[in-house]
């Protein structure tokens, strides 16, 4: 059992998309407490939608998305350390949805999806390393380097 984590950040949707493909994941868990996007296709109804035409299911688990006041002082102060510690307060109150997850995580190849392509500069790793916790899965951080692009998957999407 393998819990994955991507991030989208310099991966347009259709790449993204084929790298979840390659890599066998069945379910996206977006853990982006506010699920919008300045990038095309990946706010919360357009990426649903993106990921359903591609046989792919969407979760959005706001509870677990990095709170506003915590956000907001990192963005001040650039302070890893101080984001790490104020996250995880919050995590630390979320065990029923962390259970939740873990249960999809035990069913479904999931991914965890935030903006960060480095995960260890984004809270879905401390996410990712809660369902470890909860159920012993293995964690696996996807990124643009995983993409085979010797092979590219069979049904392509147009996007407009």
């Amino acid at each position: 059992m393998t819990v994955f984590t991507i991030g989208y950040e310099g991966l347009d949707i259709e790449a993204f998309v084929t790298l979840l493909s390659q890599q066998g994941i069945d379910t996206v868990v977006d853990v982006r407490q506010l699920p919008l996007s300045r990038k095309p296709g990946f706010s919360k109804k357009s990426l649903a939608s993106v990921l359903h035409l591609a046989g792919l299911a969407y979760v959005h688990m706001a509870e677990l998305g990095c709170p506003k006041p915590v956000r907001d002082r990192y963005r001040e102060d650039a302070n890893w350390a101080q984001y790490t510690a104020g996250f995880m307060t919050h995590l630390r109150m979320q065990g029923p949805a962390i259970a939740a997850l873990s249960r999809r995580v035990a069913s479904s190849n999931c991914a965890l999806l935030c903006y960060e392509a480095d995960a260890s500069f984004c809270h879905r790793s401390m996410v990712a390393a809660a369902i470890r916790d909860h159920c012993g899965a293995n964690v696996r951080h996807l990124s643009a380097r995983d993409a085979r692009t010797t092979n590219p998957a069979p049904n392509r999407l147009a996007f407009a």
